[in-house]
């Protein structure tokens, strides 16, 4: 759990805050003090007390309860940063289950943020609850937009996912990948230094706002003896000559097609999907320590479809929910019983969250100037 003596301002996601919606309709969630819902509402909203009765009840009470109050429902509005793939296998899957309709709106994390902050803002309450990355997350949970969660599916979540207001649903896992009709099998990077050395001047690529990944792998270089001065240098000699590309899903199609040979930080589970379709492209053994960040999942404090929204969050959550998840190769936040360890034996290091939320600003703005020293490049 992240003490609250830890919240900083996230000044560059928050600066979407500002921006309101014309237009919008709805009807939202009423809370005691009658503010209309504009901005965080103040006082207990329905939602809330929803969620504090079930939050209570035990495994089979709250199961059986929440299933006959969703389906009551009948659908519930999910927002998330996942895939396509991704988000089409899981919301089908607990559709089949429940027969509840998931009304998904899919985008980038920074995307689905702003549409938060902007309907909150204007006080229309579209979403029920958000999926998205840990920075984004953080954002929606220091402006009050997220309800308290609690119960056995939480409890089960590592220390690592479990945070004020969202749970972690899985973990991105920041790993270096290769096109392997490029980089011959013994050729690929091995560790992390390996991304400065001069041949792949032209031939890698960094993402345009992995400041989390640089931020942690900056701090782990700190731990093990180095200079200031080294870690710069090697991130200058990464950028030098380097494609900087936005987005994760565009830059393993950019490699995958021979734009560039090697990716630093992509995740690994797009990875392994392009792998799984036969595109050349690999990224084990892992370069160590893998740097993980958590995605998770968060209630609304305003949501007009608590009961599926919470039935959504105890599935995820659940054996059922994770294996979907393991099935589509991404890394579940909970421990499959029977499932293969992807991770058995690599040195995994978290995220540093206590940064991110101390001095965001600050490493967001440093890594922007790193990655100025590479060429942007844009899918076509």
């Amino acid at each position: 759990m992240v003490p609250a003596s830890m919240r900083a301002p996230l000044v560059g996601l928050l600066a979407a805050a500002t921006l309101v919606l014309s237009g919008c309709g709805g009807s939202p969630t009423a809370d005691d003090n009658g503010d209309g819902g504009k901005g965080s509402p103040k006082g207990t909203t329905a939602a809330e007390k929803f969620y504090k009765k079930y939050n209570g009840m035990s495994d089979d009470e709250r199961r059986d309860a929440l299933v006959k109050a969703a389906q009551e429902e009948g659908e519930f509005n999910l927002y998330t940063s996942m895939t396509a793939e991704v988000a089409d296998e899981v919301t089908g899957a607990f559709s089949d289950e429940f027969d509840v309709d998931v009304n998904l709106y899919r985008a980038s994390s920074e995307t689905v943020l702003q549409r938060v902050l902007q309907e909150q803002k204007a006080g229309y309450h579209g979403s029920d609850a958000i999926e998205s990355n840990a920075t984004e997350m953080f954002a929606l949970e220091k402006e009050g937009y997220l309800a308290d969660y609690s119960g056995t599916r939480r409890d089960e979540v590592q220390d690592a996912g479990t945070f004020d207001g969202w749970t972690a649903t899985r973990f991105n896992l920041f790993a270096p990948s290769w096109n392997t009709k490029l980089v011959k099998s013994g050729e690929q990077p091995t560790s992390w230094e390996d991304l400065a050395d001069p041949k792949w001047d032209g031939q890698l690529s960094m993402e345009l706002e992995d400041y989390d990944w640089y931020l942690t792998l900056y701090k782990y270089w700190q731990d093990q003896g180095k200079s200031d001065d080294e870690i710069n240098g090697l991130f200058s000699q990464m950028a030098d000559g380097a494609k900087i590309v936005k987005g994760h899903t565009v830059q393993g199609e950019l490699m995958s097609a021979g734009q560039f040979s090697v990716t630093a930080s992509n995740y690994s589970y797009l990875v392994e999907q392009q792998k799984r379709t036969g595109a050349p492209v690999d990224y084990l053994p892992f370069v160590q320590p893998v740097i993980a960040r958590p995605n998770g999942i968060g209630l609304l404090r305003t949501a007009e479809h608590p009961a599926a929204a919470m039935l959504f969050t105890d599935w995820i959550l659940s054996e059922e929910g994770q294996k979907v998840l393991v099935d589509l190769g991404l890394t579940p936040s909970i421990p499959i019983a029977g499932a293969e360890d992807p991770l058995a034996g690599v040195d995994v290091i978290p995220v540093d969250v206590a940064e991110i939320l101390n001095n965001s600003d600050k490493w967001s703005k440093q890594y922007a100037k790193v990655v100025e020293g590479g060429e942007v490049v844009e899918s076509e």
